[in-house]
């Protein structure tokens, strides 16, 4: 339990973290995996080239220190992140390496401001924090492993179907070499795939949304093959290496973006590989004979990139639903189809009573929301998923 003056001396340290900038978490970082360099085992290293997972831990440092006396506005964060660090299969002893780095961290640089009584009270702060991640995921390891065909940590799968879906992505169907039943998941969830490319020195494990409705059977994730080889080391992989027959290592399905059924009116909007669990959430939908509307928006590039498209054509015309496409590099054609970038304006949306669910680059979806929340579309009925580390738009 914090007292009141470990909540103080704790917030009385965030103008010196804000001041550093993550030059605290790139130090954290760098110190870290120099002690405990397995843990390059589990972190994406790719994140780390490109500077958003030490962003996002830096916001994630302030925002828990800045909301100390009031942890609740911070529900929605944790959850997101242990979903995420349950598909890493993050044990309850790796929050001791990461405490210990983190103090020795600002020990090092706040320097004489991190005095016995800061280092205490950040020790407890992070103690407590900790405990409700370790008490969060272990909950959600024992739903998984408890679900009919659910498991903990990682399983044996084959690649059993690689299709082409577009000009960037392919999808890869993968069953267990068991031949046990898989568990179901929700529609917009993920699956966490482990493996070492021949490119890579350490094991790899990266989140793909899992791009079907469930069948109890096998998994399908969708993956846009990355044109920088170096940021793109496992999707290369699957798409150029990986072949039918293969086998690879799955963690059980888990994320908190997904669709829930309120029986009203839904939009799915995507933007590029931002489509993969709105085919989940369309399949899940058509396998339920949803009774309410249904309106499916999607960006890309050009025709050559819109993936699913057929598919997509087919379920909506057969429901009833409507469907929208905008491509950036090219001319619409058509009453669903439009150039240049969405506009929600040339269409009919439930504004008043839908429930939106959006997945695409942070841009798009930041640019989306703002766009619907001015045509009158409430905040709590926005839902977005983001790739890679927490990010809040």
């Amino acid at each position: 339990m914090l007292s009141i003056q470990d909540i103080k001396t704790v917030q009385s340290t965030i103008p010196l973290i804000e001041q550093a900038g993550t030059a605290v978490t790139d130090h954290f970082y760098t110190r870290m995996f120099s002690h405990n360099p397995e843990l390059k085992d589990i972190f994406n290293l790719s994140n780390q080239h490109t500077g958003r997972q030490r962003v996002a831990l830096f916001e994630a440092i302030v925002a828990y220190a800045k909301n100390l006396d009031n942890p609740a506005v911070l529900a929605n964060a944790i959850e997101r992140i242990a979903n995420k660090h349950v598909s890493f299969n993050i044990k309850a002893d790796d929050y001791n390496i990461v405490g210990h780095h983190l103090i020795e961290t600002m020990r090092e640089l706040l320097s004489h401001h991190f005095t016995q009584g800061v280092e205490q009270a950040w020790g407890k702060a992070y103690g407590i924090l900790a405990n409700i991640f370790i008490s969060r995921e272990e909950q959600l390891y024992s739903q998984r492993e408890s679900s009919v065909g659910g498991w903990r940590g990682k399983r044996a799968f084959q690649l059993t179907e690689k299709t082409e879906e577009s000009e960037l992505v392919t999808s890869f169907t993968f069953k267990p070499v068991d031949c046990l039943p898989v568990m179901d998941y929700r529609p917009g969830q993920y699956v966490a795939i482990e493996l070492q490319p021949d490119t890579s020195e350490h094991t790899e494990i990266r989140q793909y949304s899992l791009s079907t409705k469930a069948n109890g059977q096998d998994y399908r994730i969708s993956v846009k093959r990355e044109e920088n080889v170096k940021l793109g080391i496992v999707s290369n992989y699957l798409h150029n290496t990986l072949k039918v027959g293969d086998l690879v290592d799955l963690h059980a399905p888990t994320g908190d973006f997904f669709f829930i059924d309120k029986q009203r009116p839904v939009v799915l909007i995507s933007a590029g590989v931002g489509i993969t669990p709105m085919q989940a959430m369309l399949d899940t939908l058509a396998q339920n004979q949803y009774e309410h509307s249904v309106t499916y928006i999607h960006a890309c590039e050009n025709r050559a990139q819109h993936s699913f498209a057929e598919h997509t054509a087919h379920l909506c015309e057969q429901h009833g639903w409507h469907h929208y496409t905008w491509y950036n590099q090219e001319q619409g054609d058509s009453q669903c189809t439009f150039g240049g970038l969405i506009d929600f304006t040339q269409v009919e949306l439930p504004l008043a009573e839908g429930d939106y669910y959006l997945c695409g680059p942070i841009a798009f979806m930041q640019f989306a929301k703002e766009k619907l929340l001015r045509l009158g579309v409430r905040d709590d009925r926005i839902h977005y998923e983001v790739f890679g580390p927490h990010a809040t738009l």
